[in-house]
């Protein structure tokens, strides 16, 4: 990329930001339910375990493939 380490450390950040954020909607929408409401109006617990595993498995998905 560039000869600045911190320059590309900021754009893989963001890339990768960019990258869940499009993630995490596209699994929302293909959710049977509305994910938002059952977590936050109806405090299913087991909607946002669901939610947060999903998150922390693209996570580890981007990051290994940005290293």
């Amino acid at each position: 990329m560039t000869e600045y380490p911190i320059l590309n450390a900021l754009i893989f950040a963001g890339l990768g930001i960019l990258v869940f954020v499009a993630a995490a909607v596209i699994v929302s929408k293909l959710a049977p339910f509305d994910l938002w409401k059952e977590i936050v109006h109806e405090h299913n617990v087991a909607a946002a375990i669901l939610a947060g595993a999903v998150a922390l498995g693209i996570c580890w998905i981007i990051a290994a493939t940005m290293h």
